[in-house]
């Protein structure tokens, strides 16, 4: 039996199909993009997007900025009784670490140590600055996502990526028996915001729709991560 909270997931990932509306390109004239290494030696692209600047890639770090491991949870029965930090590759595969990034629970996000020094997991409100600046969150999503469909599956609603942010579908883990789902349809990232001892927030973005979903969910799934600069 699928869990509710999966079935509410296929809800939200379908409800920008009916909010899709022009979008037209936002990306600074003088944006001018950089890297960043993690404490592993990872080279992350960024992006200055209004007074934001971000990390293009989502994060596949290993251990926190200050070596320490993070803990690798394969095992679906361990991961869904956590309440401690834990990091996965999609479907349990690192060949995904490159293009994807990694899936971290909350818990990992918590410690305020995924991020290289200088940069941090966004706030709820960072998010919502970014999206407003991209025109809001039924036509965000168009200038988030990455055009064409190397990487999404068709039809990638409205893709343009004209701000530079480059999401790629990256897909997430959930606590139920289907365990990694949206791979290749959706991207979903943690915020740093608790909503309540059990829940933090979140965004996505998704294949058929130009919007940009949030909300907050339980602190076990697994979700990627963009860092932002201090």
């Amino acid at each position: 039996m699928i869990h509710k909270s999966l079935i509410w997931l296929n809800q939200l990932i379908t409800i920008g199909l009916f909010l899709i509306l022009p979008v037209s390109c936002n990306k600074d004239e003088d944006n001018k993009s950089s890297t960043v290494t993690d404490i592993e030696g990872n080279i992350y692209h960024t992006v200055k997007i209004g007074s934001q600047v971000w990390m293009v890639e989502n994060l596949k770090t290993t251990r926190y900025n200050d070596g320490t491991e993070i803990p690798l949870v394969t095992d679906s029965v361990v991961w869904n009784n956590l309440s401690t930090p834990a990091y996965c590759w999609m479907n349990n595969n690192s060949a995904n670490k490159e293009t994807y990034g990694a899936l971290y629970n909350w818990y990992a996000v918590n410690t305020g140590k995924l991020c290289p020094e200088g940069w941090h997991v966004p706030t709820n409100e960072e998010w919502q600055t970014l999206i407003e600046y991209l025109g809001g969150i039924n036509v965000a999503g168009s200038e988030l996502k990455e055009s064409g469909l190397t990487h999404w599956t068709a039809p990638n609603e409205g893709a343009c990526n004209c701000s530079g942010f480059t999401a790629l579908p990256g897909g997430c883990r959930v606590t139920e028996e289907i365990v990694f789902n949206y791979f290749l349809f959706a991207s979903y990232w943690w915020t740093s915001t608790e909503e309540d001892p059990g829940n933090a927030w979140w965004w996505s973005v998704n294949y058929v729709s130009t919007s940009v979903v949030g909300y907050f969910l339980s602190m076990d799934y697994g979700f990627s991560v963009r860092c932002i600069k201090d």
